[in-house]
């Protein structure tokens, strides 16, 4: 393995049984690039490039990366950037949730296998988040964040829009037939008007908060937009501040992602009304670090945390808004007492004291105040019962209150294949009060546990003016959508889980207030039902390479969709 103590161009030295030569090889093709030797003396900031021409959310990422460059040579050291896996949800079959852990292996393996001292991880879309994370805190360098950042605000007729929210909320119109082909043509153009993460409160913006609330980023840099000026100097002072941990070989992510850090970010995931996905991401990040988080008390800490910013989905403005707001500084200075607050951050400095250091509060409306909230409660419930024994996810904050508490008759969808086909025949034997349910979308089933969650509203009831029902799934849902959506459901279909066995016809129980989810089928029925189940077939080339891998490792929804074998084992070094 690495010698980590040593550093810069002396660390991590190739295998070759003679570790002078592998220094003085290694030296000469350095010097091939054209770096001097002053230069190759300096501690090495290794910076993640994340750039794509697939990944918009990324577009910036050159000219970010240059400005941390400039703060790495600024404070002393040397930037090396190289590539890594770059994943856009909208761009990855089938789903960029297969794919995250690839990336992190990605991360883990390349920040372990070359010189560096620290690193510095550009990330941005979605998983890229959470999979850098996984990585650095499996490899154990010393590591900072820093994300793209929001895309801008558009506009349309007047109306400011923004994606993806905006995105599915024109889409269920075009599909009631209420605008037509030209209507979302010209509405498609300002739906992304700028390079950058979506911008409302979806995964890629709640995963960027998150971030920063664990402490692995620099105050300030979650809510930033991609284009502005400010962005790009948020990264020259992290890359200053890569230099300061590369010299001082630390903090590493395991002194700073510690117990109390991921209880900070679980009370700002309820706080901001952030995405579900980052459930499932918290637990893959802390997994890593032998570190367990229960659903229940994610549960728990919502009861007395409300929901604070008003972004779409739960509310009505964008990551711009929050931005001119003070970013996350109101947020933290609201629940500042819920928070544990001498947890150490990339800064140097405790959560206290970055919340001390932040400006002067100002009045914005973006943010309330803790006793005003937009929700007195978090903004998402842990539902257990007999069709969930592990538990399910409801984001209750972007739902239908009046279906809140609903009893309704099962539309079964076997499989997406199923939905796609069926979902919009006229003769679907469906109402505005039946429970659609989606099941072998989980993590194994589907493959990847893809962002099926979010099951359209038949064509049908559409057009007769429904625009919410309950939907309940083995999947996921992205962060920027909203309705009456359960999720997560474990253990999944796939896997022999309850949500294999519902019949259509049969009547499902969604009560958020008593955290139930219940199919009401007696249990002797169920057992006939299950005595007579059988898993679905293996996937299509799974029989070989990350397909089997995936496959035969991956874990469920509760424990992050991590592969088994890259949990840390506590006790163990």
């Amino acid at each position: 393995m690495s010698d980590y103590s040593k550093t810069g161009m002396k660390k991590g030295l190739t295998r070759y049984g003679d570790d002078d030569f592998a220094h003085y090889i290694r030296t000469a093709f350095i010097k091939g690039m054209g770096y001097t030797d002053d230069a190759i003396s300096k501690p090495i900031v290794g910076i993640t490039n994340t750039y794509s021409a697939y990944n918009a959310c990324h577009a910036t990422a050159p000219q970010l990366i240059d400005a941390i460059k400039r703060g790495v040579m600024l404070a002393g050291g040397l930037p090396v950037e190289f590539p890594i896996i770059s994943l856009h949800e909208s761009f990855a079959y089938p789903t960029s949730m297969y794919l995250r852990n690839l990336m992190s292996m990605d991360a883990e393996e390349m920040i372990r296998a070359q010189p560096m001292d620290s690193v510095v991880l550009v990330g941005g879309c979605d998983k890229t988040v959470p999979a850098l994370l996984m990585g650095a805190a499996s490899a154990g360098v010393p590591a900072i964040l820093e994300v793209t950042g929001p895309m801008l605000v558009g506009s349309h007729e007047g109306e400011r829009l923004g994606a993806c929210t905006d995105c599915r909320r024109f889409w269920a119109q075009y599909r009631a037939g209420e605008i037509d082909s030209s209507d979302i043509e010209r509405i498609t153009d300002q739906l992304v008007p700028s390079a950058g993460t979506c911008g409302v409160m979806g995964t890629a913006s709640t995963m960027a908060i998150l971030g920063e609330a664990l402490g692995m980023m620099l105050p300030g840099g979650a809510t930033i937009p991609a284009v502005l000026g400010d962005r790009y100097r948020h990264g020259e002072v992290t890359g200053a501040r890569a230099v300061e941990m590369a010299k001082a070989k630390g903090p590493t992510p395991d002194l700073v992602m510690t117990e109390a850090a991921f209880r900070n970010a679980q009370r700002l995931l309820h706080a901001v009304g952030g995405s579900t996905n980052a459930i499932v991401h918290l637990a893959a990040i802390a997994g890593r670090l032998g570190i367990d988080l229960d659903l229940d008390t994610f549960d728990e800490l919502g009861h007395d945390t409300p929901v604070l910013v008003d972004l779409k989905p739960s509310g009505q403005n964008y990551m711009e808004d929050l931005n001119k707001a003070g970013g996350l500084a109101p947020v933290f200075r609201e629940i500042s007492h819920l928070l544990h607050l001498t947890t150490m951050t990339v800064s140097g400095k405790t959560l206290g004291e970055n919340i001390e250091a932040y400006p002067k509060p100002f009045p914005q409306d973006v943010v309330r105040p803790f006793d005003t909230p937009l929700s007195p409660a978090g903004g998402m419930a842990v539902l257990r019962g007999n069709l969930a024994p592990d538990g399910a996810v409801i984001k209750h904050a972007a739902a239908s209150p009046e279906l809140m508490t609903h009893t309704g008759k099962a539309v079964v969808f076997e499989n997406l294949d199923d939905l796609a086909a069926r979902i919009d025949e006229p003769e679907l034997d469906v109402t505005a009060d039946s429970v659609l349910v989606l099941r072998n979308a989980g993590p194994k089933g589907a493959p990847g546990m893809p962002e099926a969650g979010y099951i359209p509203i038949p064509k049908k009831l559409g057009q007769q003016g429904v625009k919410d029902m309950v939907r309940i799934s083995d999947a996921r849902m992205s962060g920027t959508a909203f309705g009456s959506i359960v999720l997560h459901i474990a253990p999944e279909s796939a896997a022999g889980g309850p949500l294999a066995l519902v019949h259509t016809g049969d009547e499902i129980c969604l009560d958020v207030e008593n955290r139930k989810l219940e199919l009401l089928v007696d249990d002797g029925e169920l057992e006939r039902r299950r005595d007579e189940w059988s898993p679905p077939r293996p996937h299509e080339g799974s029989e070989r390479g990350y397909a089997k891998l995936f496959q035969d490792t991956v874990t469920q929804a509760p424990e992050g969709c991590d592969f088994d074998f890259l949990r840390a084992v506590k006790g163990l070094e």
